[in-house]
């Protein structure tokens, strides 16, 4: 929501500040709304009710206005030749060591919240820091710690082995991205010094030079090491197998490219960062690694650029995305959910409609990833339950907005539209009746009057008419006489290059005149002749309309007829979101609820530790009460809003 309104700002300004939007708060209650749900806490454990952007509104004003300096061009507008994508998300299940890290990111996080901790000790960026280490594995926190056989980095490299082995003879190659533990090591970085051929930018890298060739190297623990040498223990050589990082000249990434090209380098690793825009590599790629995941949706959007590429010579691509259940991935997946919510919804082809909140297509396999990463089964049934009522609110909406506009027809549009188009046809009668009063005689000329004087002559009368031309000067009609009981006028159309003729009965008949006088005439006849046809038009449209009208009377009054299964929906999914929550109970809350269930067999003494107020509070229904109880007949509830919206 702030990035759009930035580059408004900075492409706009003008114009913003002339509409009264240069200010963030004007512009956004102008365009957006905030709305309260409940998501994930970041460590990875527990649920948290937030307040953010998540519904817009004036969603065609507001992209009208940007659309004035940006050009907008989507996937569905260039219908480019590029290959089919299979998506697989493969899910880890946590180790006992990581499940006992995420508790502690979570009191860590707690401590964070309350303010009992220092943040130079520790704070939140530590934590997001920390959890998205513990998510790709747990080595990188501590490389003693064991290497577990199903951990995603290990599932990756079966898939990568396995791709390989069937891609032998094409040649076949792939790509891994991961953000985190990129090769560091004292001996990656001095391979990439030597290779800059002197050209060193980094302070880094020029202390390793001075440093000599004494020093000892210490190898550190990077997942791009580890997965390395996994894939040549199996088999793969080591020079099929490269790193973007060592890479860090232009000359030396166009001969990495090169070779990834023709499949001399069939497995390429790399960051976002490195490996996202501008690279070519696709002629040959299969399959696309997510290890991690990125913090914007432009750049997962990367990512899958380079495989999803004209120039692929494989018709179907494979796209893994691998997350550890019940640890920081969860979080990961749905903060990019949020944001591709927003820019799915405006970042369109299409005109976007004027309000929206629901979720995209992309954003649904984003929710998907995070359901299967959250590890708690009311979460899957939550997001599913999400996306129901969205779509079913939706539907409700069109079907109110359906019956509305029925009864606007059927009030004010059908009965206007019937009359207008009544008078139409009296009009027409009435017009072929005057043509039939003044016919041609058998092979002969009815006679026209221009400017005063009645031309019997067929060719007199076509060049007085042409000679009329002379007196129009404009848009405003000058009257220049009269044919078969109409009467004419002219005016200049079309920045003066056409003259209009306009025949003047009951209805009026435009007919376009050119230089040629006898070739007037014959349009000029031809328009009169064909008033019976539009007659015929004219009462085909009024029969429709009679249809309209019996059709809208059945359909007026309909109920939504999916109304049950959206209040069974909706009652499910505000009991969940309940349950989610119910473990941020407050101290006072869970002693409420405890004085609530013992009741009075609690000594007053101790009762008398808890506000009145508060246990007077407690013996309300609780929420899960009401929604477990029976629906009420609303019928009487639903007559009078009927009657008021009548």
């Amino acid at each position: 929501m702030t990035e759009l309104y930035t580059m408004m700002r900075y492409l706009q300004h003008d114009t913003i500040q002339e509409k009264g939007l240069s200010h963030f708060d004007c512009w956004a209650s102008t365009f957006g709304e905030t709305t309260t749900a409940i998501e994930l806490a970041p460590e990875g454990t527990g649920y948290r009710a937030r307040t953010r952007f998540a519904k817009f509104f004036n969603l065609p004003e507001l992209m009208t206005l940007f659309k004035e300096t940006a050009d907008i061009k989507t996937k569905d507008q260039l219908d480019l030749s590029t290959p089919n994508a299979e998506y697989h998300n493969v899910v880890a299940q946590p180790t006992e060591i990581q499940k006992a890290m995420v508790q502690e990111l979570s009191e860590r996080a707690a401590k964070v919240h309350s303010g009992s901790v220092d943040a130079s000790v520790d704070n939140m960026l530590k934590i997001t820091s920390d959890g998205r280490k513990l998510g790709l594995d747990q080595r990188v926190i501590n490389p003693d710690l064991p290497d577990d056989p199903q951990s995603k980095v290990n599932m990756c490299v079966d898939n990568i082995f396995k791709i390989w082995e069937d891609g032998t003879d094409d040649k076949l190659t792939q790509l891994v991205f991961c953000d985190l533990s990129t090769p560091k090591n004292v001996q990656t970085a001095k391979r990439a010094a030597k290779a800059a051929g002197g050209n060193i930018d980094s302070p880094e890298l020029h202390a390793l030079m001075q440093e000599g060739d004494n020093t000892e190297e210490t190898k550190q623990f990077t997942i791009y090491d580890d997965i390395s040498e996994k894939l040549v223990s199996r088999g793969i050589p080591r020079e099929e197998i490269a790193f973007i990082h060592e890479a860090n000249t232009e000359v030396r990434k166009k001969e990495l490219y090169a070779k990834v090209r023709s499949g001399q380098v069939r497995v390429l690793m790399g960051s976002t960062f490195k490996m996202g825009a501008g690279m070519n590599v696709q002629d040959r790629l299969v399959a696309l690694h997510d290890l991690d995941c990125p913090w914007r949706p432009g750049d997962l959007e990367q990512r899958s650029g380079r495989i999803i590429r004209q120039g692929n010579k494989n018709e179907t691509v494979h796209i893994y995305r691998y997350v550890t259940e019940s640890t920081f991935d969860a979080y990961l997946w749905q903060t990019i959910e949020n944001k591709q919510k927003f820019i799915s919804q405006i970042m369109t082809s299409k005109s976007p409609v004027r309000s929206c909140e629901d979720i995209d297509e992309t954003a649904l396999s984003y929710a998907e990833i995070k359901a299967l990463c959250a590890g708690d089964e009311r979460i899957k049934e939550k997001m599913d339950l999400d996306i129901d009522v969205a779509r079913l609110k939706l539907m409700k909406a069109n079907h109110q907005s359906q019956q509305y506009r029925l009864e606007d027809n059927l009030l004010k549009h059908f009965p206007e539209q019937i009359e207008q188009n009544k008078g139409y046809i009296e009009g027409f009668k009435q017009d072929m009746k005057t043509l039939a009063e003044h016919p041609h005689p058998q092979d002969g000329f009815a006679g026209m009057t221009v400017r005063n004087d009645f031309l019997a002559d067929k060719e007199n009368a076509g060049a007085a008419l042409v000679d009329a031309f002379k007196e129009v000067k404009g848009l405003d009609p000058v009257p220049i006489g009269e044919y078969r009981g109409f009467k004419m006028s002219l005016t200049l159309e079309d920045f003066g290059k056409e003259y209009a003729l306009t025949l003047k009965g009951k209805m009026t008949h435009k007919v376009t005149l050119g230089k040629d006088p006898r070739g007037n005439l014959t349009r000029i006849d031809n328009a009169l002749n064909g008033i019976e046809k539009r007659l015929n038009t004219v009462t085909e449209r009024l029969d429709n309309l009679y249809a309209q009208v019996e059709n809208a009377k059945a359909e007026l009054g309909k109920p939504f007829p999916q109304e049950d299964e959206l209040k069974t929906k909706s009652a499910r999914l505000a009991e969940l979101n309940a349950e989610l929550n119910i473990d941020e109970r407050t101290p006072m809350e869970q002693t409420i609820d405890a004085v609530s269930e013992r009741g009075q067999s609690i000594p007053e003494q101790e009762r008398g530790e808890v506000p009145r107020e508060h246990i007077a509070k407690s013996e309300k229904p609780s929420l899960l009460e009401k929604l477990k109880r029976p629906l009420p007949n609303n019928k009487a509830v639903e007559t009078k809003t009927n009657e008021l919206e009548v």
